[in-house]
């Protein structure tokens, strides 16, 4: 079943509950807590902690073994039916976009033509740009000896310019497909993915301008770090690259697909031909399936590569996110669990009772099991697994900024616990407060006014 076809006509049916509220409730806290403790104290792979999370929930929710077990199963592969292929394919879209060159064409052609004082829009536009098709880590390590190089050519803060960078990197990351996040969420929540997209770029872009240009005043004057000579040498580049305009309408194609579909949902009849045409090279799958052949005629053979080269590219894309893959599935076997236990059901129940914002308390999820792992990506998985009967009630546009909320939530105030805090810390040679007064206060500042502009969209849309 393709991402694209999971908007339901109605909603799920409540799930019956295995045990008490109170029951249920201590079985959601103590397993949300040996998440915390296997991932952050034991330093156990998330995936084998969210499995064996899964299990302690079982059992506290006095659900049979075996059914734990059978629920578990069927969430991690409906999970990777519906989510593992797009990500197979963002990697391998995104490695070609690195090696054949077309990520230092855009750099190239934007910093070329920015002034000093527009420097620092220019880098979040970098920033956003690369963080559109690729992942947290990959575009990261991708950016950093831009970052150095262009602070050092033009004898800025490495602050003043990477922060804005970063800020356009973790933007993409939290509430953009393809990333692995934001899939699994619209997943999880039978979010329509087309109108996601096009309301996570609408989000994206104002949090981006606020957590990067207008941030990094401060933080420049909080942390000023001159460019040191880590990366005193310009990287090897192909001697040849595909054009910055190829480079460009290539990212931006699985994009274009998949919001012509949106599009088409809305504005042209049901059953007509252009209709379905839109919405079968729309669907997530094949737009991205689409967009892999077509980059590697425009990014492959365009930088020279030959048709082994191009195919060994493909290859090397897929290892590295064997690890993500499995973090993703282990999450959606997280999230039945949570759901088939009717843990889920009571959070639900909760919330219609309450009245609380139902895109405040989704943020707040996050925003703990964020704080808690240092995951962005297990908080998202988890928050999303939560609040899914939640979204049974919602329109579809509701269930897309749910999404959203969830994705301003699990990029907040990143740590000690987080892979990308010492990442930054290392690379930008900064001392833990540094990062603290620099990064981790950037990530907050980009989950607060993602969370704020979503809550804007929900009262106009």
């Amino acid at each position: 079943m393709m991402l694209a076809a999971l908007v339901l006509a109605t909603p799920p049916e409540p799930v019956e509950a295995t045990a008490s509220t109170e029951v249920l409730l201590t079985a959601a806290l103590v397993g949300i807590a040996v998440l915390v403790v296997l991932i952050t104290f034991a330093k156990l792979h998330p995936f084998l902690a969210l499995t064996i999370g899964s299990l302690v929930v079982g059992a506290i929710a006095t659900r049979p073994m075996l059914d734990v077990v059978d629920s578990f199963s069927t969430g991690v592969g409906d999970t990777v039916k519906s989510v593992g292929l797009l990500i197979a394919l963002g990697a391998m879209f995104g490695k070609l976009l690195a090696d054949s060159g077309g990520a230092d064409q855009i750099v190239d052609t934007i910093v070329g033509r920015s002034s000093q004082r527009m420097l620092p829009w220019s880098m979040a536009a970098i920033g956003a740009i690369i963080g559109l098709p690729m992942f947290f880590e990959i575009g990261l390590v991708l950016l950093m000896p831009v970052i150095f190089l262009v602070a050092k050519r033009a004898e800025r803060s490495i602050i003043a310019l990477g922060i804005p960078a970063l800020a356009g990197l973790s933007a993409m990351h939290g509430f953009v497909p393809p990333h692995p996040g934001p899939l699994a969420a619209i997943d999880s929540l039978d979010a329509d993915l087309g109108r996601t997209l096009a309301l996570g770029i609408l989000v994206a872009v104002p949090t981006i301008v606020v957590a990067g240009p207008l941030f990094a005043r401060f933080a420049d004057r909080w942390v000023p770090v001159p460019a040191g000579d880590l990366f005193d040498a310009t990287p090897e580049q192909r001697e040849k690259r595909p054009s910055f305009g190829i480079t460009l309408a290539t990212v931006l194609l699985p994009v274009v697909l998949m919001m012509g579909k949106a599009l088409s949902d809305i504005l042209v009849d049901e059953g007509s031909r252009v209709r379905d045409v839109l919405d079968f090279i729309g669907a997530p799958f094949i737009a991205l399936l689409i967009a892999v052949l077509v980059a590697m005629w425009t990014l492959g053979f365009g930088s020279g590569m030959d048709k082994e080269q191009v195919s060994d590219v493909i290859g090397k894309s897929l290892p590295p996110i064997a690890g993500i893959l499995l973090i993703v599935a282990a999450g959606g076997g997280f999230k039945q669990t949570l759901i088939d236990t009717g843990i889920a059901q009571v959070v639900a129940n909760f919330v219609e009772d309450s009245g609380v914002s139902v895109l405040l308390l989704a943020w707040l999820v996050a925003v703990l099991i964020r704080v808690a792992t240092g995951s962005a990506t297990v908080a998202t998985i988890t928050a999303a697994g939560i609040m899914a009967p939640v979204a049974g009630g919602l329109g579809t546009t509701e269930v897309s900024l749910l999404v959203l909320a969830i994705g301003a939530g699990s990029v907040f105030f990143s740590h000690v616990n987080d892979a990308g805090f010492w990442l930054v810390k290392e690379y930008f040679g900064l001392t833990v407060g540094q990062t603290i007064k620099s990064w981790s206060i950037m990530e907050t500042v980009l989950s607060v006014s993602g969370l704020l502009v979503v809550l804007g969209l929900n009262l106009v849309v």
